[in-house]
């Protein structure tokens, strides 16, 4: 028993399969009615395959921006203590020039170490997002898509 496989396109009622490649004597073979129906069908189908497909890379490229927020809110939160902490050693140490000064200064320079690892994470996260270049370069190719190729159908 075999199995069944896709035609060569053309069946006894002159139907054309949709994403099979034709020859010039089976596409003017064909009614126009039948070529249309094909246009039809396969315009459709390259437009639901490019919604899909940016649909993805906007789920992943989301991805990516979500996570560089997050280390930019971390760098924006650091940033915020270490004015806090510098504020504080300031007056601190000039008030009493103690060792409460002093420790002041020291956790606000830890904080400012801190503030400077998450604002590089997420610098480095932020340029790995590049948009929606597959939906993009695949799009500026529809317009090829729809020319008349010299080995297609003659006139």
């Amino acid at each position: 028993m075999s199995m069944p496989t896709q035609g060569s396109g053309l069946d006894s009622g002159h139907h054309i399969d949709a994403g099979a490649s034709h020859t010039a004597d089976e596409v003017r073979g064909s009614s126009i009615g039948d070529l249309m129906r094909q246009v039809t069908t396969d315009l459709s189908t390259l437009m639901r395959q490019e919604v899909e497909l940016a649909k993805a890379e906007i789920r992943q490229e989301g991805k990516k921006a979500g996570k560089a927020a997050g280390f930019f809110g971390g760098a924006g939160f650091g940033g915020y203590m270490v004015a806090l902490f510098l504020s504080l050693a300031l007056w601190a140490g000039l008030s009493n020039v103690m060792d409460a000064g002093w420790a002041g200064l020291i956790v606000a320079v830890i904080w400012a170490a801190i503030a400077a690892v998450l604002y590089s994470m997420g610098k480095k996260n932020a340029q790995r997002v590049r948009g929606l270049k597959q939906t993009n370069d695949s799009v500026q190719r529809i317009p090829d898509a729809l020319k008349p190729h010299p080995e297609g159908v003659t006139r």
